[in-house]
């Protein structure tokens, strides 16, 4: 039996990626292999990643150890406490949020109320953290829209604003999908499909026909940090086409001199740099194609800053060009910093360690500070 699809907050369906396959099976084959695509999933031996067998060790909290262990099908996160080995908590993962390039955390259902484990997986040690900022068994996190928003395409809250961690379990579109960016598609599916004879005009919007802040509010809406709380409506309410500042503006709208954190905030960075200001045209699209897994590919990245600058020796003095690596531009001019945001505790150590991101403010750094432009 076909999954009955949710319905927009703007009235219009949801049709489902699947639908897209019949005319557009190569994009949506490419798309499900990106991390876009992957950042959410339903838990299940396949989307997990990590060793849940008795060799799994516990992660430490303050007043507790946590660990996952499977049972059959089903994982769960077993609490037990330090002094008397009593099991404190018992919560199944339902989903897992991320897609494993950085790490996985996962989320509970309590009846309809949606919470944030204290457990988390981190790839670049294989192993199992806290999920950061979450340090004890007794403090639980609540997972609304606005953290939500941008690891599955849509969820309906029990809240129209929001602001609840009430949902309802068959309305959540997971990863980020065809819909996602290009809005409910059922009218657009009917249209192609002759079941739609009242119009004769495709009604889907045409990305590469919007407007340059249009095309880029797409990817703003998740890649811009913590936007401020709703002016209207509700965080799922924007669709391409529209402008994303009527909906909601970035904590950092009008403070020129806030400094932006590298995991998150890639759109306030980029609109920072010389490149983006001294083009006409330049999106985040112009090197980040949203149907291709291009994630750890230098070549593609670096291949995007040569299109503009086609002579890159020209443009360096012989004591700092790397002539061993003469197009290895992203290295240099987007360098790795860690993230302020985005902290971890590995281990036994009590200190949190940060997670180093590739900045999108691109420019010329020495010894890691951006030289200011004369």
């Amino acid at each position: 039996m076909a999954k009955v699809m949710p319905t927009h907050y703007n009235g219009e369906q949801f049709a489902g990626s699947e639908t897209c396959i019949a005319c557009h099976q190569d994009i949506y084959k490419s798309h499900i292999q990106t991390p876009h695509f992957k950042t959410s999933a339903l838990a299940s031996p396949e989307t997990l990643k990590g060793t849940f067998d008795s060799s799994a060790h516990g992660v430490d909290l303050i007043d507790a150890v946590a660990k996952i262990e499977q049972d059959g099908e089903d994982f769960y996160q077993i609490i037990t406490s330090k002094s008397t080995g009593k099991v404190l908590d018992r919560s199944r993962l339902d989903i897992v949020v991320g897609s494993g390039v950085k790490g996985q955390s996962y989320l509970s259902f309590n009846d309809d109320f949606l919470t944030q484990l204290q457990v988390s997986y981190f790839t670049l040690t294989d192993d199992f953290i806290n999920s950061p900022g979450y340090p004890n068994y007794k403090f639980v996190r609540s997972v609304t829209d606005n953290c939500i928003k941008c690891h599955v395409t849509f969820a309906k809250n029990g809240d129209f604003k929001g602001n609840t961690n009430i949902y309802e379990r068959e309305s959540f579109m997971y990863g980020i999908d065809c819909e996602r960016c290009h809005g409910p598609l059922k009218k657009h599916v009917d249209f192609r499909t002759g079941q739609l004879d009242q119009n004769n005009i495709d009604p889907v919007v045409r990305i590469d026909s919007l407007a340059r802040q249009l095309k880029m509010d797409v990817c703003v809406q998740c890649h811009s940090g913590l936007r401020a709380i709703q002016i209207k409506d509700n965080p799922f309410s924007f669709v391409a086409g529209e402008r994303l500042d009527k909906y909601a503006k970035n904590y950092n709208f009008g403070r020129t001199q806030a400094e932006l954190d590298v995991h998150g905030n890639q759109y306030g960075l980029l609109t920072s740099s010389e490149c983006f200001k001294n083009s006409d045209t330049m999106t985040c699209t112009t090197c980040h194609d949203p149907h291709q897994k291009q994630r750890g590919d230098a070549q593609h990245f670096n291949s995007k800053c040569i299109e503009c600058h086609s002579s890159p020796k020209e443009l360096h003095t012989a004591q700092d060009f790397n002539t061993s690596q003469p197009t290895n531009c992203i290295s240099c001019h987007m360098p790795l910093f860690p993230s302020q945001t985005m902290m971890v505790k590995l281990g036994n150590d009590n200190k949190e360690t940060s997670v180093d991101i590739r900045t999108h403010l691109i420019g010329i750094y020495v010894d890691g500070v951006l030289q200011k432009r004369r």
